[in-house]
């Protein structure tokens, strides 16, 4: 039976209907597989893989190459998710003609349904052209990492005196810009639930509370893939470290010890295509290899100009 897929309108009914949106990155197509079996709405191929995959301090070095190739990846694996791909640093920021191109390759070369960029009012008119072209696009509002040194590090934002009212305006103007959702990360919660509440389109946290429309967490996160990194916002469904380096630590062992690979794990010769022992007779040699049994005598004479050359 065919799967149907989630849209844009899917995303926008759940929140009308109160239902809660459930959101992961994902880079890669096993993960876009088993991901979408456990049915989660949207899967994110966010510049996040630029820590986790690619082992940077930040987001900032992913390329729109780098973001490209991993969305083709999930976008063949998940056959019901909504697949979002990230405009990651300085793709979307150099002005609107550079942008519009940039969206464009990651419809187009990578297979996403919709783009994510982060900012707010300053970037209404671009979202407004992405829009119009029909390519949708999730905002991203709060702690954007592509600002980690403006502000700092990462830190929670929309905190100061000012800050809730700037977001929720911000919200509100991706929102008439056309924005069909957006991203909501590292905000105090009551903050998150008044932007909540203050537009139509579904809001995703991030460590913005259980207000919000939806939730989306780092794949590798929720895996506990890193057992040094335990923000508060993260909650940890799996220890895979410690299960990964245990795996690892036994095959090795085995490896060592000669116990890898054992005989059902290895191949073998059809029954009647063995290779011969090093002392078997000529006739068995001739047996083995297809030939009927025959004694040295009765084999033809080699031709003159082949005796030479065996």
């Amino acid at each position: 039976m065919k799967t149907s897929r989630v849209t844009i309108h899917t995303l926008r009914e759940m929140k009308q209907r109160g239902e809660k949106i459930a959101m992961l990155t994902c880079y890669d197509a096993t993960f876009a597989r088993l991901l979408d079996e456990s049915h989660l709405d949207i899967l994110l191929v966010g510049d996040s893989l630029g820590m986790v995959i690619q082992g940077h301090d930040t987001t900032l070095p992913v390329t729109l190459d780098e973001i490209i190739y991993h969305t083709r990846a999930v976008a063949r694996g998940a056959t019901r998710a909504h697949v979002v791909g990230d405009m990651p640093f300085m793709s979307y920021q150099a002005g609107i003609e550079t942008a519009m191109a940039n969206a464009g390759r990651l419809i187009k070369e990578g297979g996403a349904h919709s783009v994510k960029l982060e900012g707010g009012a300053q970037h209404a008119e671009l979202v407004t052209r992405m829009t119009r072209s029909g390519i949708p696009v999730m905002g991203h509002l709060g702690l954007t990492p592509q600002s980690f040194h403006q502000f700092g590090g990462f830190k929670v934002q929309g905190r100061e005196p000012g800050a809730a009212e700037r977001l929720i305006e911000d919200a509100v103007t991706l929102e008439r810009a056309g924005a069909y959702a957006i991203v909501l990360e590292g905000i105090p919660s009551e903050v998150a639930e008044r932007i909540t509440a203050a537009v139509a389109i579904p809001t995703i946290g991030i460590g913005a509370g259980p207000s919000c429309d939806g939730q989306v967490l780092v794949i590798y996160d929720l895996l506990g893939l890193n057992d040094t990194f335990k923000p508060r916002f993260v909650r940890t469904y799996e220890k895979l470290a410690t299960r990964i380096r245990t795996a690892a630590d036994a095959y090795v062992a085995d490896v060592r010890d000669g116990a890898f690979p054992a005989e059902a794990e290895s191949f073998t010769l059809d029954p009647g295509k063995r290779a011969p022992r090093a002392d078997a007779p000529l006739a068995a040699v001739l047996h083995v290899g297809g030939c009927a049994p025959a004694a040295v005598d009765d084999l033809p004479p080699l031709p003159e100009a082949e005796r030479g050359k065996r």
